[in-house]
């Protein structure tokens, strides 16, 4: 009778054992199916100017970062200003393009200034090609620059989308001279600028209210301006000095 006993219990535990098989299978999958997702979703950081190399980066008028006009010294890049008996810096691009991002950087302005960081950067606008054109996140001294006092709204001025969209009137700007934070989002057609861990302004690339303010804007006669996929990183070079450091994108 024991060995009976044992035997049933035997054959009980492995009908139980086949009847879970399946459960077991579909976790299983479902399991795979969600690291799956998880790693399509990874974000990846990337560092664009470490203090020291300058490999992310090429100059708009070769494959290769410009000899002259921006300088690398005490870990900070800086384009050098125009003067009479010197030519300062002109843009440089990244060398890859990013779709969806968070670009962080350090940016230090001199008195009087004006630059820019672009981003969605392409050099194939109809009538346009081979200048590097895109979204610029507007780098200015608003007290000493003429251009922040034009356009529409003030989206001229310190952290704007130049010429499209004004910055929020609650901005905390450091003066020229010292460094401000600036970040970038760009996810899908979400856009963020920050400036200094706020917040100052947010936008839909796909929005009738953004295709309407570039219709207002000088990219005005550039097809689908900014709604493109992925694009490069631009630094501008504007006759002015102005430097950066802590330069890094994290992508998805």
């Amino acid at each position: 009778m024991k060995n009976r006993n044992l035997k049933m219990k035997s054959e009980n535990h492995i009908i139980f054992g086949l009847f879970l098989l399946p459960f077991a299978l579909f976790n299983l999958t479902a399991s795979s199916q969600n690291n799956k997702g998880k790693n399509v979703n990874e974000k990846t950081q990337v560092v664009l100017f470490d203090g020291t190399s300058t490999d992310a980066w090429k100059d708009i008028k070769s494959d290769h970062f410009p000899e002259n006009g921006w300088v690398v010294k005490e870990e900070v890049l800086t384009v050098e200003a125009t003067t009479a008996d010197h030519e300062g810096g002109h843009d440089i691009v990244t060398k890859e393009q990013f779709s969806n991002f968070e670009l962080e950087l350090e940016v230090r302005l001199s008195e009087g200034a004006n630059s820019g960081v672009k981003y969605m950067v392409i050099d194939s606008y109809a009538g346009k090609k081979g200048q590097y054109l895109g979204l610029e996140y507007q780098l200015i001294d608003n007290e000493k620059h003429p251009d922040a006092l034009l356009g529409r709204d003030g989206n001229r001025k310190m952290a704007t989308l130049y010429d499209i969209f004004p910055a929020s009137e609650i901005i905390r700007i450091n003066p020229p001279g010292t460094w401000n934070k600036v970040k970038i989002l760009v996810n899908g057609n979400h856009v963020e600028h920050w400036l200094n861990d706020l917040k100052v302004l947010e936008f839909d690339r796909n929005s009738d209210n953004f295709k309407e303010l570039v219709r207002l804007s000088k990219y005005n006669t550039l097809e689908n301006f900014g709604g493109q996929k992925q694009g490069h990183i631009l630094l501008q070079g504007h006759g002015n000095e102005v430097s950066f450091r802590n330069i890094r994108i994290t992508t998805w």
